[in-house]
């Protein structure tokens, strides 16, 4: 990258940190924003940006990322938001997610003729995980009742890490030729334990050590935020070099460390989301410059297709069976089934899957999962506000009545501004009125205008 490169990228960042909010009222989100830059700069009559990033590069970009989203998360939902929807966490990350997998490969097998078994499973493990910031609109829209926002920013918390070990076999068969031994379903399930494992051990350490330090001021403020930084690249590390699943170590660490550092830890996360916040820019960009064009040269009827029912039947219906005498209403159903988004973790299945794979191997898979993601971006991005505002009215009274009093906002991992609730709004240059509601807590990874 050439210094007029990186003036083109930071001013990239810093125009859409002005403007975002504005950008959003007319359902333009980071994701879109920075796969269309990514792909109108680097190639084509605009293409003014001559940055070429490696596969590794990008791979180490989203991977960074995932981790700092996954532990942010996960420090801001605690024990208290996960033992209150436990049974339908259950019912779609323990019938659901495995569904979606099966289903997802099943669909690949019978559009693409010239795909092994191997990298079918690859497509549809990699495409199963959702990410609830391509939904963000969803996510603080308080029309939406908190209980189905909780549901929706647990599931994408917890699928990215519960997928990973498909997605291992997947590759590990695909490249039987170079990875004779592969990882098995046995060495797949030892990953998750002992990743569980590192991150309660890191996160929940690291969190007690955060609340005894901050309440004997022990701790200089203007390094505590990198200190919990450090904590979520240790955690996850720290499970790689055992062999785990680095994945599952950073959102369970991200449990741990709320569950043990409490309120004293709470001022500390924004840190680490902010960070995530800028990784993450920096992934969609350079998902747009190396992803999106070769996926066109692949492109056929049946990648469209695909991409289509990844988005709609295989991931509903699965949802629909999960949900399925949960009492929760059509609607609801429909809903969580929609706002299942594509994104940060399959472009880093994706990515793993290249580079160990190589180009060639790893293309058909990729393709399919670059298509998809690209639609998700899009289709999740716009249609969440507006659907978000439907739904709400739909169910506003049958929601009040089901919805958990107590429990505190759960932010997701997203680029957007903070809401305030409907009819708290204060008039410019003025404080919210005495009694109203006050603004939910700063969302992890947003850029505030």
């Amino acid at each position: 990258m050439s210094v007029s490169d990186l003036a083109l990228v930071a001013a990239l960042v810093f125009v859409w940190g002005a403007v975002s909010a504005r950008l959003e009222r007319f359902d333009v989100t980071a994701p879109i924003t920075f796969v269309i830059a990514g792909l109108v700069l680097t190639h084509g009559p605009l293409g003014v940006l001559g940055i070429a990033p490696s596969h590794e590069a990008v791979k180490v970009l989203a991977e960074t990322t995932l981790v700092l989203v996954l532990f942010s998360d996960a420090s801001r939902v605690g024990f208290r938001d996960l033992r209150a929807e436990l049974g339908l966490c259950l019912r779609l990350l323990g019938i659901g997610l495995p569904l979606t997998i099966g289903l997802g490969m099943l669909l690949a097998l019978a559009l693409f003729g010239g795909i092994n078994i191997w990298l079918a499973l690859l497509i549809g493990a990699a495409l199963a995980p959702t990410d609830a910031a391509l939904g963000a609109g969803v996510m603080v829209n308080r029309a939406v009742p908190a209980r189905i926002r909780r549901l929706i920013n647990l599931e994408s918390g917890l699928n990215d890490g519960i997928a990973t070990p498909f997605v291992l076999v997947a590759v590990a068969g695909a490249g039987v030729a170079a990875h004779e031994s592969g990882i098995g379903p046995g060495g797949a399930v030892a990953e998750l334990a002992l990743g569980l494992a590192v991150g309660v051990v890191v996160g929940g350490a690291g969190g007690w050590l955060v609340s005894v330090a901050r309440r004997r001021d022990w701790v200089a403020e203007g390094f505590a935020g990198a200190a919990v930084l450090g904590l979520a690249v240790c955690a996850y590390a720290s499970a790689v070099a055992l062999h785990g699943n680095g994945f599952i170590a950073a959102f369970i660490g991200g449990l741990a460390f709320g569950s043990t550092a409490g309120r004293r830890g709470e001022p500390l996360v924004p840190f680490v989301e902010e960070t995530g916040a800028l990784v993450s820019l920096l992934v969609w960009l350079a998902f747009g410059a190396v992803a999106v064009a070769p996926m066109f040269e692949h492109l056929t009827w049946q990648l469209v297709v695909y991409a289509v029912l990844s988005l709609t039947v295989v991931r509903m219906v699965p949802v629909a069976l999960a949900l399925a005498g949960a009492r929760l209403g059509w609607p609801t159903t429909a809903f969580v089934g929609w706002f299942g988004p594509r994104g940060l973790a399959s472009v880093v299945f994706a990515l793993i899957a290249l580079e160990d794979l190589g180009e060639k191997a790893a293309s058909p898979a990729v393709a399919v999962i670059t298509a998809t993601v690209l639609l998700s971006v899009i289709a999740h991005g716009a249609s969440a506000e507006p659907l978000a505002r439907r739904y709400g009215a739909v169910t506003a009274r049958a929601a009040k009545r089901r919805d958990s009093g107590g429990l505190p906002e759960v932010p997701t991992r997203r680029l957007i501004r903070r809401a305030r609730a409907p009819g708290t709004e204060p008039a410019p240059g003025t404080e919210p009125a005495p009694g109203t509601e006050p603004a939910p807590p700063p969302v992890p990874g947003e850029l505030h205008p």
